[in-house]
């Protein structure tokens, strides 16, 4: 699989031996991450929107001297192929229904978060595993054309498919889906590679997700930990309790309100409900809460502190919810890691997300930088 890289240490027989002269090598230091510079200058924006806007680093024309670059956004998680099938509403138990369109586009929950970022410009890595089949390169092909890294995406062999999602998509916009694990939770090595633990400590933040096996988040969290990287879980995904010893490596944990319900066994119907499911994840160890609240925004529950809320940025269209809260979770960790503050983060993910749902797909749905940019000058 052309542009897919194997870690020397994960020596397992379902690695598809391709393509080893691209062994990633351990990052020495930070000046080697790459990403486009940005010039202030010909951003016309107000004093307003330029706090929240605004970019870390200058632009130089001597582009030969060496860069200090800004530590990357590192994803670990789910690649999946989703399975589209359009459809007016979901069949009855024993009733069949015929679909109005079907096609296969690049998806799964680390995959979008990962191209999100990196569409959002800043430097992102994916750290993940596919099929050496036909979805496993779709999947590669698109995060390689969304600007992600790719160095610790790994191939397994043939006896291995690509994880895929049957995604149900009605005529208003919304979705079921299923998911097959595949190699999303296959193959994991007992204890990750060198190589992928030097890019997890090196992070600026690392995000998660549930459609991998809670022994691999586990020891990514530890080792973000140890050298005080922020970790944010993304609760989707398999639908079972969080362990504990995942929950106390996690700074700030991102459900959505119905597995906000489920982490906690309380109900989220109204903004009070909520509050008080957010106040138990506290208690189970986690002093920050980013809830995905759908049409009703989003809010942001810190141990100690009110709860800040975030409206949603109205979309001109709602064509397909997939990815948006993938989309939502990334961008807000894309302006934390840029330094800013909490209601900022909030308020570039409801644009991010907002623009997400007005496109079809995930993957293709997720936004570039300039247009999050002009959607908040004129919100």
């Amino acid at each position: 699989m052309k542009g897919v890289a194997l870690s020397p240490s994960n020596n397992f027989s379902c690695y598809a031996k391709i393509r080893t002269d691209q062994t990633p090598r351990p990052i020495k230091s930070l000046t080697q991450f790459q990403f486009p510079l940005f010039n202030n200058k010909n951003q016309n924006q107000s004093s307003k929107n330029q706090s929240l806007l605004s970019f870390s680093v200058n632009s130089i024309k001597n582009t030969e001297t060496p860069i200090t670059q800004p530590p990357p956004l590192v994803v670990v998680g789910s690649a999946n192929a989703d399975i589209y099938v359009e459809i007016d509403r979901l069949p009855k138990e024993g009733e069949t229904i015929s679909a109005k369109s079907g096609q296969t586009l690049a998806g799964g929950k680390g995959a979008n978060q990962a191209t999100c970022g990196a569409k959002l410009s800043y430097p992102t890595y994916f750290v993940g595993q596919v099929g050496d089949d036909a979805h496993g390169k779709l999947i590669t092909e698109a995060l390689g054309n969304g600007g992600v890294r790719l160095e610790y995406l790994k191939s397994l062999g043939s006896g291995v498919p690509t994880g895929h999602a049957v995604v149900m998509l009605q005529s208003d916009g919304q979705n079921s889906i299923i998911i097959v694990g595949g190699a999303n939770m296959s193959c994991w090595p007992d204890k990750l590679s060198d190589q992928d633990l030097d890019v997890i400590k090196k992070a600026g933040i690392v995000l998660l997700q549930r459609e991998i096996p809670d022994s691999v988040n586990i020891q990514v969290a530890m080792a973000a930990r140890s050298e005080g990287v922020t970790v944010i879980m993304d609760a989707g995904g398999m639908d079972a309790p969080m362990p504990q010893e995942l929950l106390n490596f996690v700074d700030i944990l991102s459900p959505n309100e119905s597995e906000l319900g489920r982490l906690t066994g309380l109900p989220t119907e109204s903004f009070e409900q909520i509050s008080q499911a957010a106040a138990k994840c506290h208690k189970m160890g986690v002093k920050q809460v980013l809830v995905k609240l759908g049409a009703k925004g989003s809010a942001f529950f810190v141990e100690g502190e009110e709860p800040i809320r975030q409206p949603i940025i109205p979309a001109a269209k709602v064509l397909d919810t997939t990815g948006a809260g993938d989309t939502f979770t990334a961008s807000f960790a894309v302006a934390l890691v840029e330094g800013k503050s909490k209601e900022q983060c909030l308020k570039f993910a409801a644009a991010a997300a907002s623009l997400c749902v007005q496109v079809k797909g995930a993957i293709p749905s997720m936004p570039d930088r300039k247009s999050v940019l002009k959607l908040l000058q004129s919100a």
